[in-house]
C-alpha cells in the first residue's frame, strides 16, 4: 500500500544547485463490525447478519530536507508547536548549531592566542 517513495518523494533540482526532498507522514487506518441478529418471523428463520467495514488514509507534507552542497538542514511545513516540549523539540538542532559555533570559535580563539585566556 505504500512504499519509500511516498514517505520520502523524489528529489527535486533547482537551478541554483540545491536538492529539495519532500517527507511526508503517511497515516492508515481499518475498522471492521458485524453482529447476527434474530429473525421476527420466527423461531425457525435462519439469524439475521448486519455487518460493515471501511478504511481511510491520509498522506500529510510534513518537511523538506534541504541539500546545499555537504550542508542539510530540515525545513518544517507543519503548524508552529502548541506545547512546550514540542517548542524544546523544534528549538534542538538550532541550539546543538550555536553550540558548535561557539566551541569552533573558542577553539579558533585558543589556537590563535594562547596568552589571550
Amino acid at each position: 500500500m505504500v512504499d519509500v517513495n511516498t514517505i520520502v518523494g523524489s528529489p527535486i533540482q533547482t537551478p541554483d544547485g540545491v536538492t529539495l526532498i519532500p517527507i511526508s507522514k503517511v497515516t492508515f487506518g481499518f475498522t471492521a463490525g458485524g453482529g447476527e441478529y434474530t429473525s421476527k418471523n420466527g423461531v425457525n428463520a435462519p439469524p439475521a447478519f448486519g455487518g460493515g467495514s471501511g478504511a481511510g488514509v491520509t498522506i500529510t507534507p510534513i518537511a523538506f530536507m534541504v541539500v546545499r552542497g555537504t550542508d542539510a538542514k530540515i525545513l518544517s511545513v507543519t503548524p508552529p508547536a502548541s506545547s512546550s516540549v514540542d517548542r524544546i523539540i523544534e528549538a534542538a538542532p538550532s541550539v546543538i548549531d550555536k553550540i558548535a559555533d561557539l566551541i569552533k570559535k573558542k577553539t579558533t580563539k585558543d589556537e590563535r592566542d594562547p596568552l589571550e585566556n
